[in-house]
């Protein structure tokens, strides 16, 4: 019986399974929680761990100024290259800043506990698998002792929570990594090649504040706000109407997620914040969609006197967008996710945004692709004992080491 390549690389990711459990373990015990963003010690444990494995991370701190101007404290991003020969750098980018545990967790956030074959830790599913999945993958390439044509390049980053500038943004921007493919961290069982857009913005409302029994000595900021809530609000009805054409991606949507405002309540609210996220479907311009919120918002308030309002950009990440040349990665990941999993995995995209889509803006074709549960919800990301299932993870290593193998032989 003739064994395969695949097959090899399937019994290498097998027989050092329970070393890759560890490895994942010990990246989940040193928190990252942005905010407040201290991600160095993240980086150099990570460092040190891929030393034992014979890669030698390059560290690359970003300046601590531009760091603390973005409101976080250290980030030091890695980048590890495996160079076989002339051809094709593909790169394997996973992002290892995490949103904090917050409440009701069973699990220790940071105890990396397996239970009922899942591994359980804040950033276990989003994306500290995915520094396991890409390492143990290219490990199992490198063991076939296989002639291979091009290089492999890992980019463990730390900046996708606030946007992914001082991420792979920064990488980027400093021409440290320029690479020819790009896979990057996923989500769920698809092969996602596209993704919404998103645009954060805060918006300030200025009144007057005044004692409630003399009323009419305020101006009410928070009545201001409560009819740009209104029209925000009835714009989402409008917006169901607008379809993507991209499979996985429904229609845009407005949130509203923090209000911030008065100061005591026998006082007339002299100010108030609001905090919006808008997710924007590939098919729509970044551009005019700000411009109309501008221009809905200032018309909410315009005849309300002594209201004046602020609009500032938090945030502006650009959607995702297939590239002619991803193909070869689209076919390679489908075709072997669908034949380790044993059922049709297709590409799609997704309403999440993340920091691929600045390789993609480089004009580099990207697909995000890694270890996730069905749906991005089954996993608790984000939320109480966020988990992977180890079963994912070593069907995810299979299926990346395979395809790696593709695209370099």
């Amino acid at each position: 019986m003739t064994t395969s390549p695949y097959d090899t690389l399937d019994a290498w990711v097998d027989a050092h399974f329970d070393e890759e459990v560890r490895f994942l373990q010990e990246l989940v015990r040193v928190p990252t929680d942005t905010p407040p963003g201290n991600n160095a010690p993240h980086a150099d444990r990570t460092a040190a761990l891929l030393q034992d494995f014979g890669f030698e991370a390059e560290k690359h701190a970003v300046p601590a100024q531009v760091v603390q101007d973005a409101g976080l404290q250290t980030i030091t991003n890695l980048i590890v290259r495996r160079k076989y020969g002339e051809g094709k750098t593909i790169a394997l980018n996973a992002h290892g800043d995490v949103v904090p545990p917050g409440e009701g967790w069973t699990h220790a956030p940071y105890g990396g506990e397996v239970v009922d074959g899942k591994l359980y830790g804040r950033a276990a599913a989003v994306s500290k698998c995915d520094f396991a999945t890409f390492t143990f993958a290219t490990r199992a390439i490198e063991a076939l002792k296989t002639p291979l044509k091009g290089s492999v390049e890992l980019y463990f980053t730390y900046d996708e929570e606030f946007g992914g500038e001082l991420g792979p943004g920064w990488l980027l921007e400093q021409e440290l990594v320029k690479p020819d493919l790009l896979i990057a961290a996923g989500f769920s069982y698809q092969v996602v090649t596209a993704h919404n857009g998103c645009l954060q913005m805060e918006v300030t409302v200025h009144g007057k504040m005044g004692h409630a029994a003399v009323p009419e000595t305020g101006v009410d900021a928070l009545q201001a706000a409560t009819r740009i809530l209104n029209v925000l609000y009835h714009q989402n009805t409008l917006y169901k109407q607008i379809k993507s054409q991209v499979k996985g991606i429904n229609h845009p949507y407005l949130n509203v997620g923090l209000i911030q405002g008065g100061t005591n309540t026998n006082v007339v609210p002299g100010k108030v914040v609001l905090k919006l996220d808008r997710r924007m479907i590939p098919e729509e311009n970044p551009v005019e969609v700000e411009a109309a919120l501008h221009r809905l918002i200032h018309q909410a308030v315009a005849d309300c006197q002594g209201i004046t309002v602020e609009v500032k950009r938090m945030l502006m990440a650009n959607a995702l967008k297939p590239l002619p040349g991803n193909q070869p990665l689209v076919d390679a990941l489908s075709q072997h996710a669908s034949t380790v999993f044993g059922e049709s995995i297709e590409a799609a995209g997704t309403p999440l945004y993340t920091d691929a889509r600045l390789f993609g803006e480089r004009g580099v074709p990207a697909v995000l692709y890694g270890c996730g549960p069905r749906t991005v919800s089954e996993s608790n990301a984000k939320r109480a004992d966020e988990h992977i299932s180890l079963e994912d993870l070593r069907r995810a290593t299979k299926v990346v080491a395979r395809t790696l193998f593709d695209l370099l032989d």
